[in-house]
């Protein structure tokens, strides 16, 4: 075991381990880190705790110091400094024509390195751009293109709950999201329902997936036969969100009825349960249905990317 703090450099940025080193150091301290883009400000937001040596990417960098008053002040001058050059390599697009959109600027905290974060539809020769950037900073410059989903999470906003965006409060890294968490929800396939403000599936998809995959391997479908206290019946309704069947049941007066059960007090006799249900020709004939295939496409291709990743 070895022992550790969590530093982020970001709000709702990737939380980075580093060796504490010989300072005691607590959530909310500021420190000084080394990292491969140099010297970094950052905040520590896990305090002191001892993980396996397997869980840490080697070589286990050392915190260099506690940040004094110098180091925040000079932290605090960098991000005026990102505003300023924000709107000069605004200029420089406009005058280069170029078809790309800028969404931040970030100072390295030892000012080595600027890096401008864009949005694009595909390449963009920035060679001249580069050129005109570094004789005005007079130091490195990145040009570092990203996806919509960190457009979103840098710029911030609402999203379709009301609520700050999940990316930009507090997710640290993109979780994998499929369009079959969605159907295993009971959510239309509609993309205007299941998209985010990045036009991706939302990431909350994920925050109950877990939950929803352990009920449905317990509830039956509904066909299915299932002995219950009253006597054998078929389900003929269930609900996920209330852990519950509706099942047919016939009466000593040779009468049927339909009684509610909670999925635990019922047998399956025959039949199956709902997580082997949704196939892929399944959601592809809901999609078809939706009539919106170009939009689903898209979120589809989306999908693919993050598996080969």
């Amino acid at each position: 075991m070895i022992t550790v703090v969590g530093v982020r450099f970001k709000k709702a940025g990737k939380i980075y381990y580093f060796d504490p080193d010989v300072y005691s150091l607590k959530k909310g301290d500021f420190v000084i880190v080394e990292t491969a883009r140099g010297l970094e400000f950052g905040e520590v937001v896990i305090g002191p705790r001892e993980v396996d040596e397997s869980s840490i990417v080697a070589p286990l960098k050392k915190v260099i110091r506690v940040a004094n008053d110098e180091d925040k002040l000079k932290n605090l001058e960098n991000k005026a400094k990102e505003k300023e050059a924000f709107e000069i390599c605004l200029k420089k697009i406009g005058e280069h024509n170029l078809p790309m959109k800028l969404i931040d600027v970030e100072y390295t905290f030892d000012n080595n390195k600027i890096i401008f974060y864009f949005v694009a539809d595909g390449r963009i020769d920035f060679r001249e751009l580069v050129k005109d950037l570094a004789a005005i900073f007079r130091t490195r410059i990145e040009l570092r293109q990203i996806g919509v989903r960190d457009e979103s999470k840098m710029v911030g906003g609402l999203g379709p709950c009301g609520r700050p965006m999940c990316c930009s409060t507090f997710l640290g890294d993109f979780e994998p999201v499929s369009i079959k968490m969605a159907k295993e929800q009971n959510l239309s396939l509609n993309p205007t329902k299941i998209s985010g403000v990045c036009g991706r599936l939302m990431c909350c998809l994920n925050f109950e997936q877990c939950t929803y995959e352990n009920i449905r391997m317990k509830t039956p479908t509904v066909g299915s036969i299932v002995r219950t206290c009253d006597g054998e019946g078929e389900v003929v309704e269930n609900n996920i969100l209330k852990e519950s069947v509706k099942v047919k049941i016939k009466t000593p007066d040779d009468e049927t009825e339909i009684r509610s059960y909670s999925i635990y007090d019922v047998e399956l006799v025959s039949g199956d349960y709902e997580h082997n249900t949704i196939t892929e020709e399944e959601i592809e004939k809901e999609i078809q249905q939706v009539g919106e295939e170009e939009d689903i496409e898209m979120i589809l291709d989306d999908e693919n990317m993050q598996k080969d990743k």
